[in-house]
Order: C-alpha cells, then sequence, then structure tokens
C-alpha cells in the first residue's frame, strides 16, 4: 500500500527522514500561503502604513544592548551550529529545536497569562483539598457519629485516592491529552465533593471524598506538565515558579473560607432527624469553587501543541500555535505580524497507528473494549520507561528528592497543630479541679461542670437539669434519688460508681460512659442516640490561624524563589533550601509555647517553599514530552504515599518525644538536598 505522505518527507543530511505538517506538492510543507497572500514589494497594509520598520531606532541601540530579536537570532544560530557540528539529531530532537523557535516566535503574552490563571486554579483546588477533611473534621465527627478510627481513615483516604489520581492521570494525560484529562479529573473532583456535602453517613462520604480525591489528584501532573509546553525555555522556570503561588493561595482560601463559615452554626437547616446540613457542609461546597472556576475556563482552552505534534496531530497543533501567535501580537498592539510556520516536522509514532487499526474492526463494545486495554499497556509501558537506560538515574534521583522532601514536610505540616493541640490540653489539664469526698444533698446543678474530678463523693436527691458536661469524672461516687434530665456531654465519664434510684431522661450518657458501675433501679428514658453538633463552637479559632499564617508564610519564598530560578538555577535552589530547611528543624527543640510553634512553623514552610518549586520545574525539563505527565504523576503519587507516612509516623510521636520528628525531618532533609545537588543544570536545556 503506498504511503499517503510520501511526498511530505523532510530529508536530512544524515539520511534521517521527518514527517512534515500539511499536503505535499513541490514544497516540503503546506504554508497555509492562501490566509496571507503575497503582496507586491511597494505595497502596505492599512495596519503598517506609515510605519518604516527602518526608521524605527531601537531605544536599547545607544546603550549597546542587543535587540531582543537579535539575541533570539544568536541563540538559534548556536543551537544550529552545534546540531551541525554534532552527530545527527533525532526526530524528537529536531522537532524539539523547531517547537522552541516556533514558541520563541509566537512571545510570552496574554494567551499565557490567561492560561497561567485558568490552570492556576487548578492547583488552587488542589491546595484546598488538602485541608478540607482536617478543618471539617471538629464538626464532621459529631455530625457523622465518627470514631478516632473513622477519623483517621478518612484523612487517610484522601491522600491515597490523590495518589491514585496522580498515577491514574498522569499516565493517561500523555496518551489522551492534557486538557482533556484535566477537564475529566476537574469534573469527577466538582461532582464527588458536591455529592459529599449532602452524605448523611460516614459510609457515603467517606466514598464521595474518595472519588473526589481521585479527581483532584491529577491537577498538579497534568498542570505543569500542560503549562511548561506554552513557555520558552527563557521564561520556563520564573513563570512555572509564579504558578506554584496558588497552591499557597488555595490554603488561604481554605483556611479564611472555613474559619468564616464552619463555626457559623445557624446557615445549615434540617429536614426532620433524617436530613442535616450544617455550615461545614457548606464549607465543603464554597471549597470546591476554584475547581468549577477552573474546569470554565479551559472549555475557552485549547490542548497542548506538543502534544499534538507528538501524535501526528499537525494541523490541530499549527492552529493552536497560529492563535497563540496572534493572541499575544495582538495584545501587544502588532497585529500585522505574521506566523510565518509553514511545517512542523513531527513524526507518527506506530503505538497510534496501532491504535487506529484496532479501532477500525468489531462491534462498538469490542473497539471499547481494545482500545482501552491498548490504552492500559501503552501507559504502563510509559512508566516501566522512566526505569530504561537514558532515564533510569533521572528518576531515581527525583524519586528520593520527592520522598524526602514530602516526608519531611508533610510529616512536620501535621506535627505543628498536633503539638499546638497537645500543648493546649497539657494546659487544660494542669487547671483541673478536683473535688474529695464531697456531700450534696437536695441541690439543684444549672450551670456547667467542666474540667472537674469527682472522687468519692455523695450525691443525695440531687437535680442535674439543662446542664453541659466537658471533660468530667465521677470516680468510687454514689448517686441515690437523683435526677439528669437534658444532659449533653463531653468526654464524660463514671467510674465504679454506684446509683440507686437515679432517672436519666433525655441524656447522651450512654452505656459507655459508665465503666465497672453498679446500677440499682436505674431508669434511662428518651436516651438520646447518635451524634449531634452542639449548638456552642466546637472548633478552636486557632486551628484556623495556624493553617492561614502557615499558607501566608510561604509568599516571600515563593516570591524569591521565581525571580531567582533562571539567575541561581533550580538545582542550587533545591539543594540549598532544603539544607537550610534541615537547619531550621533544630529549632524545634525549642518549641515550648504555641507561639513559638507557630513562629517555626512559618519559617519552615517560608524556606521549603522554594526547594518545592525547584522539584518541580525540574521534574517538567528533565523528561520529554511523550514521558513528562506519566514521571510527574509516578512521582507526586509518590510524594503522597511519602505524605501518608510521615503524617502517621510524626503523629505518633506528639507528646510522647520531640527528637525523633526532628531528627526524621532533619535526616530526611539533608538526604534529599544532597542528591539534588547531583542533578543537571536544565536552565538551558530546550524541552524535550
Amino acid at each position: 500500500m503506498a504511503d499517503p505522505y510520501q511526498n511530505n518527507v523532510y530529508h536530512q543530511g544524515g539520511g534521517d527522514s521527518y514527517r512534515t505538517y500539511g499536503k505535499g506538492g513541490d514544497q516540503d510543507g503546506y504554508g497555509y500561503q492562501a490566509d496571507y497572500p503575497p503582496q507586491e514589494e511597494d505595497a502596505a497594509s492599512d495596519v503598517t502604513e506609515g510605519h518604516d520598520e527602518e526608521d524605527q531606532m531601537y531605544e536599547g541601540e545607544y546603550q549597546g544592548i542587543p535587540h531582543p530579536d537579535e539575541v533570539k537570532a544568536a541563540q538559534r544560530a548556536a543551537r544550529a551550529k552545534t546540531r551541525a557540528a554534532g552527530s545527527a539529531v533525532s526526530e524528537l530532537e529536531e522537532l524539539s529545536e523547531q517547537y522552541e523557535d516556533i514558541m520563541e516566535d509566537c512571545g510570552h503574552g496574554k494567551f499565557q497569562w490567561t492560561l497561567f490563571v485558568v490552570l492556576g486554579l487548578a492547583l488552587m483546588a488542589d491546595g484546598v483539598e488538602c485541608f478540607v477533611v482536617a478543618f471539617v473534621l471538629p464538626s464532621a465527627e459529631k455530625d457523622l457519629c465518627l470514631s478516632n478510627a473513622e477519623k483517621g481513615m478518612l484523612g487517610l483516604m484522601v491522600f491515597l485516592s490523590m495518589m491514585v489520581g496522580a498515577f491514574l492521570w498522569g499516565g493517561l494525560a500523555d496518551k489522551v491529552g492534557r486538557r482533556r484529562c484535566l477537564v475529566v479529573a476537574l469534573a469527577i473532583n466538582c461532582i464527588f465533593a458536591f455529592l459529599s456535602s449532602f452524605a448523611q453517613g460516614y459510609g457515603f462520604f467517606l466514598f464521595f471524598r474518595l472519588l473526589s480525591g481521585i479527581g483532584i489528584g491529577g491537577t498538579v501532573p497534568i498542570v505543569y506538565s500542560y503549562f511548561s509546553e506554552f513557555l520558552q525555555m527563557d521564561k520556563r522556570g520564573e513563570h512555572l515558579s509564579w504558578l506554584c503561588m496558588f497552591w499557597m493561595i488555595g490554603g488561604i482560601y481554605a483556611s479564611f473560607t472555613a474559619w468564616g463559615i464552619i463555626p457559623r452554626y445557624g446557615w445549615g437547616f434540617s429536614m426532620g432527624t433524617e436530613f442535616q446540613f450544617h455550615s461545614w457542609r457548606v464549607f465543603v461546597l464554597v471549597a470546591a469553587l476554584p475547581a468549577i472556576a477552573s474546569l470554565v475556563g479551559l472549555t475557552f482552552m485549547p490542548e497542548s501543541p506538543r502534544f499534538l505534534l507528538e501524535n501526528a496531530k499537525h494541523d490541530e497543533a499549527w492552529m493552536i500555535l497560529k492563535q497563540v501567535h496572534d493572541t499575544n501580537w495582538r495584545a501587544k498592539g502588532q497585529p500585522e505580524k505574521v506566523f510565518t510556520v509553514t511545517h512542523i516536522k513531527a513524526p507518527k509514532t506506530a503505538e497510534d497507528e496501532f491504535i487506529e487499526i484496532q479501532s477500525a474492526t468489531g462491534t462498538p463494545v469490542q473497539r471499547w473494549a481494545v482500545r482501552s486495554l491498548t490504552l492500559c499497556k501503552l501507559v504502563l509501558r510509559n512508566v516501566a520507561s522512566l526505569l530504561s537506560a537514558e532515564l533510569r538515574f533521572a528518576t531515581l534521583f527525583m524519586a528520593i528528592i520527592w520522598f524526602c522532601m514530602a516526608f519531611s514536610y508533610y510529616g512536620l505540616s501535621v506535627w505543628f497543630p498536633d503539638m499546638i493541640k497537645h500543648l493546649q490540653y497539657e494546659e487544660y489539664v494542669s487547671k483541673v479541679k478536683v473535688f474529695h469526698k464531697e456531700r450534696v444533698v437536695n441541690f439543684h446543678f444549672n450551670f456547667s461542670l467542666e474540667n472537674q474530678i469527682h472522687k468519692e463523693g455523695e450525691y443525695i436527691q440531687d437535680e442535674f437539669i439543662s446542664i453541659e458536661m466537658k471533660s468530667v469524672k465521677f470516680e468510687d461516687s454514689l448517686f441515690e434519688n437523683c435526677r439528669f434530665e437534658d444532659i449533653k456531654s463531653t468526654d464524660t465519664v463514671f467510674e465504679n460508681c454506684t446509683i440507686r434510684s437515679t432517672v436519666f431522661r433525655n441524656t447522651d450518657l450512654g452505656e459507655e460512659k459508665f465503666i465497672n458501675c453498679k446500677m440499682e433501679n436505674t431508669s434511662f428514658e428518651h436516651n438520646k442516640t447518635g451524634c449531634h453538633l452542639d449548638t456552642v463552637e466546637e472548633n478552636d479559632d486557632l486551628i484556623y490561624l495556624v493553617s492561614f499564617l502557615g499558607s501566608l508564610a510561604v509568599l516571600p519564598g515563593n516570591i524569591i524563589s521565581a525571580l531567582f530560578m533562571e539567575k541561581i538555577g533550580r538545582v542550587k535552589i533545591i539543594g540549598g533550601s532544603m539544607l537550610i530547611s534541615a537547619g531550621c528543624t533544630f529549632f524545634l527543640f525549642l518549641s515550648f509555647s504555641q507561639s513559638a510553634i507557630i513562629a517555626l512553623q512559618c519559617l519552615f514552610c517560608g524556606v521549603s517553599v522554594a526547594a518545592w518549586n525547584g522539584i518541580e520545574v525540574v521534574t517538567v525539563e528533565l523528561y520529554p514530552a511523550s514521558k513528562r505527565a506519566t514521571a510527574f504523576g509516578v512521582l507526586n503519587a509518590l510524594c503522597k504515599l511519602a505524605a501518608v507516612l510521615g503524617s502517621s509516623i510524626f503523629a505518633s510521636f506528639v507528646g510522647v518525644s520531640k527528637a525523633v520528628p526532628i531528627l526524621l525531618s532533619f535526616a530526611a532533609l539533608v538526604c534529599g538536598g544532597l542528591v539534588a545537588l547531583k542533578l543537571p543544570d536544565t536552565r538551558e536545556k530546550i524541552l524535550q
């Protein structure tokens, strides 16, 4: 069978051949010359009339500053000279260099800034997701009757689901498309986040948050891969670092909205006892707004042209690149600037042909099954290729850096608030009031009891009516002819008590509150079952304040890393930031107060964010376009696994030992920082 593109082959001196854009004839590529008919030499358009380029003086000429166009031309000439002096380049290297030239011609302007905001909102949604469960748990645990094990499982499943999402969507984005996968992932997140806010039981809430996490888990690998393919080399590091700021904005947004919504219990409503919609559920809905906004914005954004070229979709890629070019130059006041690219060299891969061949036969169900199976094989093959000879060391080094950074960062992110809670609890316990052998007869308790221990007391014909008991313990006490009615309790127990002729009416004092107690002629009437959200504030404002300040502290580090990413280099920023962060961990030995812990958290977050920015930029630049999202997804999934391990290990030592978390985080950061210094410098590397 004759090759339909037989006439469209670009021949290089080394004998390599490249498929070119468009249909052939006597020329190498199809240049869409009909769109721009040739003009006579003395002809001028209405736009350029009266403007002679030779008469216009470049303002930097007198200072000896070369014109930007001259700099670009020199860079291209240097690349061409290097290519000519060396051995024959591969098809993908040729495509990479040509694509870089095209992006330089397109410039950086309105299109990239619009995409920056849209993708930033998606990254912001990922940042919000990491805080949602932590903020709603103090209220949701009462509303959904959560035990400590169920609360731990809920926090664990969020990170595990994001790990699955990163691996899944990262792999698919290299085979299906960046924009397409990001749209589906965000849609899944929005749908199931919405459903989770209405879930009345723990099982459904966990299931919906699990699926929501799988959706949002794909945003980070896709967003960075997608945006990087619209950036030229000298803009890449800086603008990818600016993009990282949206994760910080997500943390600020989550803590600020949670602070303003969750304590407002009157914002909810109920429909009998079967359906409750409290304020924390309103927060879950509000937390999904960044994802919804990004989803709407993506409907106006095109697919990555680099992905399309990798998959031999030349027409679509050319039209998108022309759109980028025209959008930027029109916004700069130069609509007359013409997109001069006539052909793009992009080979068609055998993998795509295989899918097309399989799609041409069988029933729709068979075609779907074959496509799905083939897609899975291609994704897994792409994952396996990360350990090929040319990528093995890069993948190993990046895996160590990602794991060490995430283990320390997320571990300490849990350790900081847990330590604050522990200090609060110690201070609370230190103020406990102890009553020993008190005897109370015919007394009406109409005031709340809090943080008290009553030992060997006697309570005869007393009434406990419409009060709250918080952190109250009765030991070896006697209750005779007493009445408990309309009682709300928290951390209240009766241990080794004797209770005679006593009535409990409309209370939440269940069997679990009575430990080794002797009951004689005692009745429970209309006892409360299940969990009920109290009307008093159950959330400590300090939780929101700590998260807010920790997110805000990232701002200086973000700005500095963005401004110096190109000047200092990614490797030095990663290694230096991780080693400085390691040094900061020793200050944690001084964390004896809540204010000290908050200050140390802000210091650690502000320094470590520079390392995160560098890690994400290098991950994008080390891998070729056909494996970029896959590699980012695998490494981000490893990051989530490290987050689970770090948070679990560090939390277990709260109140037990400071030394273990501090030494673990120090060792992880030093290890990651030293490995980072072995990475190649990718500042002047063309995006493969």
